[in-house]
């Protein structure tokens, strides 16, 4: 792959966007634009267009999102400007000066109703705010361009930022008993094995839509138990509980899927390397993330 090309990313200072310059920095491409919104407004159409039109990248990886889930349901004009209007802009500028657009989306573009993994070609039919302007993103981009990558996560975690994991481990240094939900199901997703695919992917031509997670499939209480089982935490008891219940402790809750099964047939068909399984790369980050904190 030529190295001299130009890739923006967008979102840089969030787990996946810190990790995709990441690996784009450690395969040796030399003209690679990180920005967050404090260098550029993504809801500004008229700021967006001039950028990447002067810019000229080649590929566009759009990681920005409001990913705010509960706050999103009281914000919604703010919201679908971000999570709608700013991919339509950035394809549209894209379209412009025929360059590559991955742009990454969510589990919650669907429902979560049944326990079968979902299929890129499902029908969308997201709860909350937060889904529903991400699908109607994803319908932006694909009515704009033909040369795009929708990439569909879930659960994410990386080194940068908030996560589930990070979560779970503070919790655990002044609790000892937590409720953790037992009936939402689904994969989680390590930003740095995820970035290595994305990066795969803008080397080709396999344009569509993916399902990208690691492998494997758990509850929320499964992926806590594990972590304090990894971190070696055993002063911790963990309860599960159902959705419903944990409603009634946390109100003003986004609907958020109970299945987030996505299947990862269009990936295989496509030919790329599916990610590794959940339990391995929870092992890997939290390695990583004591060994840093110990520093």
């Amino acid at each position: 792959m030529n190295k001299n090309l130009v890739i923006f990313v967008t979102g840089v200072r969030g787990q996946l966007g810190f990790d995709v310059l990441r690996e784009l920095n450690e395969r040796g491409y030399k003209n690679v634009i990180g920005i967050d919104r404090e260098e550029l407004d993504i809801t500004d159409e008229d700021k967006v267009k001039q950028y990447i039109e002067k810019l000229k990248p080649d590929i566009v990886i759009h990681n920005a999102a409001w990913t705010a889930v509960d706050k999103a349901e009281e914000m919604y004009d703010e919201v679908y400007k971000v999570n709608a209007l700013g991919p339509k802009y950035i394809a549209e500028a894209c379209r412009k000066i025929d360059a590559k657009m991955i742009y990454i989306s969510t589990d919650y573009v669907f429902d979560g109703r049944g326990d079968r993994f979902f299929e890129v070609t499902d029908c969308k039919n997201g709860l909350s705010v937060y889904g529903k302007t991400k699908s109607i993103g994803e319908d932006f981009v694909t009515s704009v361009l033909k040369k795009y990558f929708i990439v569909r996560i879930s659960w994410v975690f990386g080194q940068n930022g908030h996560n589930f994991i990070k979560t779970m481990l503070k919790l655990a240094e002044t609790k000892t008993e937590l409720s953790v939900v037992d009936d939402q199901i689904g994969s989680p997703t390590y930003t740095y094995d995820l970035s290595k695919l994305l990066c795969d992917m803008m080397e080709t031509d396999k344009y569509g839509i993916y399902h990208a997670t690691n492998e494997g499939i758990c509850s929320w209480y499964e992926f806590a138990k594990f972590i304090f089982e990894t971190a070696n935490v055993k002063n911790i008891k963990v309860n599960p509980i159902h959705t419903s219940e944990y409603l009634k402790m946390v109100t003003q809750q986004a609907k958020r899927p109970l299945n987030s099964r996505l299947s990862k047939e269009s990936l295989t068909k496509a030919g790329f390397k599916k990610l590794p399984t959940w339990q391995d790369a929870t092992t890997r980050f939290i390695k990583n993330y004591l060994k840093q904190k110990e520093k």
